[in-house]
This record gives structure tokens, C-alpha cells and sequence, in this order.
């Protein structure tokens, strides 16, 4: 696998291994050896689906974090979805929606956590989840393959 060792060294250097475990079946291994199935088999996300869970996934902890300091919410589901486009032959996603279902308990500390709640998705998407700003501003990808 190619180490350029500069690249590795830097301190925001992030990776995962992803390893073939049988036909249609993945899986990915990042540094502290956590682990995650995933592939086009019954009972696996596909990748698609992994892509529409990070995005959800990181504006989910993000607000959960802050919220979760006030109240355990009642109710705390993300449905990240999109609409798969062809171009050509060219396919990716497009109009990708994030919509958050996050109740919290009547109570005082229910209700700051609930009024936090607008302001941190903003956040979120405006700021601070890694994989939706990659998604919708776009990042350089290169593909190497190590034995040409």
C-alpha cells in the first residue's frame, strides 16, 4: 500500500483499510482495528447507504453531544437521504436531505435541549460535520493503484 510518509505523519491524516471478505462483502478496519461490514449482500449496507449514514451520522453527534448535556432525549432519529442520478454512465448523488426527528422531555432541561436543537443542525451543516462539507464542497480524490 502506498506510505507516503508525509502524508501519513501529518496529525489529520485519517484512513481506513478496506479488505475483501468474500463476493459482494467488505470490510473496513480503521487505526485502533474497529471494524465495519459492509458491501451489496443481504443483511450489508451498500456504500451508497454507508455515505447517507456518515452524513447523518456526524450532524447526529453533533447535536447529540451538545443536547445530551441537558436533557436524554425522547425521540433522536436521522433520515439522510438522496437521489441517485445517472450522467451518462456517470452516477452519483444529488439532493441529498438530512431531516432530524429529536424530541426531548416537557421538563426545563427538555426544553433548552429542544431550542438548542435548530441551531446546532445550522451548525452542523454550515460548519462543523467533516462529511457533509466534503460532500457538498467537494474534495480531490485520486485513485492509485499499487501494482500498475
Amino acid at each position: 500500500m502506498s506510505d507516503n510518509q508525509e502524508r501519513t505523519q501529518d496529525p489529520n491524516y485519517r484512513s481506513v483499510k478496506v479488505e475483501r471478505v468474500g463476493q459482494k462483502h467488505y470490510r473496513a478496519t480503521n487505526k485502533n482495528g474497529d471494524t465495519l461490514d459492509f458491501g451489496q449482500d443481504e443483511g450489508l449496507l451498500t456504500p451508497v447507504e454507508l455515505l447517507l449514514a456518515a452524513i447523518a451520522g456526524c450532524s447526529s453527534v453533533d447535536v447529540d453531544v451538545v443536547t445530551s448535556r441537558r436533557s436524554e432525549p425522547e425521540t433522536f432519529e436521522v433520515l439522510s437521504s438522496g437521489i441517485r442520478k445517472d450522467n451518462n454512465g456517470a452516477v452519483s448523488l444529488d439532493d441529498i436531505e438530512v431531516s432530524f426527528n429529536v424530541k426531548f422531555p416537557a421538563d426545563a432541561d427538555g426544553e433548552k435541549a429542544q431550542g438548542m436543537v435548530d441551531r446546532l443542525i445550522k451548525l452542523s451543516a454550515e460548519k462543523d460535520c467533516t462529511v457533509s462539507r466534503t460532500v457538498e464542497h467537494g474534495a480531490s480524490v485520486n485513485f492509485i493503484n499499487e501494482n500498475a
